[in-house]
């Protein structure tokens, strides 16, 4: 018999997505709703379990905590790529790691929930709303404003899609860019600096790593212009989170529309959650009902191969992607690395 622990299953519905059914013969399965950190705690909690299903980056594995799990055979993560595994030290000490595929359009989606969001000033009418009011902003209009992406992998290309629909100017930039490939998408490439001064709106897809850690900071927020929002839903470390803050609490820009943060779960008292000029929403880009079924229910299926001794979509430090994956990994596409 297996014993399979679900992490982070923060609003309790792994259950409710894929064939866990299939697996109750062979294997009994534990979920845990709560997030811990501490890795004493953390080592206590697994040391029974020989299988993990790990949602995203929620819980780092590193090496010093997969060492201490002496039973861990087998770890079960969502998405195709998780940087918070240390894949080479679980090859090391014989852990199989499988990935699933992921949505390629729910990021996307948020993204522009959040752009229209912040542009019609939606917080401030629903609050008023609820209170007995009425009337108390007055939106702006995206039709002839300028978008500008950083980043063009499949969501920031998906994004300057629904730009076009809504009749704006997209402007484009990152590491990687260049004007052919910006154009196959709509976009105009420019320099960055270039982006954050013209741009009425600017939303970041790029992944993170160490190239573009911070990649967004003082000194880019005060080129943007006082009427513009900044849309963040790539990962947390990209932005300087204390920069964007300040910026905020002295409304040099309009207001910004974040879904990532440094630290995840925000802790409750972080002076972000207090701003009027923010929109915040606890990483859910990924949360839907379809990213779900691809999740846990590929999650069921890697579980179920594994203890068939005939393990699929396995991640290995030679192929930085689940075997079936055919698209080619893109320092603009922000799905894969940092905290989830």
């Amino acid at each position: 018999m297996h014993h399979i622990a679900v992490l982070d299953d923060y609003q309790n519905v792994s259950q409710q997505f894929g064939d866990w059914a299939a697996l109750r013969a062979v294997a009994q399965v534990t979920v845990f709703n709560d997030h811990l950190t501490d890795e004493d705690a953390l080592v206590q909690r697994l040391q029974p379990f020989d299988v993990l299903c790990v949602m995203r980056e929620r819980t780092p594995l590193p090496r010093s905590l997969l060492q201490r799990l002496p039973q861990l055979r087998m770890i079960a993560t969502t998405g195709n790529w998780n940087a918070a595994i240390d894949i080479e030290a679980a090859e090391a000490l014989g852990i199989t790691v499988c990935g699933t595929s992921s949505s390629l359009t729910a990021a996307a989606e948020l993204t522009w929930a959040l752009v229209l969001a912040s542009v019609r000033r939606l917080p401030q009418e629903l609050a008023s709303f609820r209170q007995g009011g009425w009337q108390v902003a007055v939106g702006g209009d995206l039709h002839g404003r300028t978008l500008g992406l950083l980043g063009l992998g499949y969501t920031g290309s998906m994004v300057a899609r629904y730009a076009q629909a809504f009749g704006m100017r997209v402007l484009a930039w990152s590491q990687n860019m260049t004007a052919e490939s910006a154009a196959q998408h709509g976009a105009r490439y420019v320099g960055k600096d270039e982006l954050f001064q013209r741009s009425d709106i600017v939303s970041i897809h790029v992944r993170l790593s160490e190239r573009t850690r911070g990649l967004v900071g003082a000194r880019e927020l005060g080129l943007m212009q006082p009427g513009a929002f900044l849309i963040n839903t790539a990962r947390g470390p990209i932005v300087d989170e204390a920069a964007l803050l300040e910026a905020l609490q002295q409304r040099r820009i309009a207001g910004a529309a974040v879904d990532v943060f440094g630290q995840e779960p925000l802790p409750p008292q972080h002076p972000l959650r207090a701003l009027d000029n923010l929109i915040g929403t606890a990483h859910i880009g990924y949360v839907t009902q379809g990213s779900y079924e691809l999740y846990y229910g590929e999650s069921v299926q890697n579980i179920r191969a594994w203890i068939d001794g005939r393990p699929i979509r396995t991640m290995t430090t030679a192929r930085r992607e689940v075997d079936y994956v055919s698209r080619p990994v893109a320092e603009e596409d922000s799905g894969t690395l940092g905290k989830a």
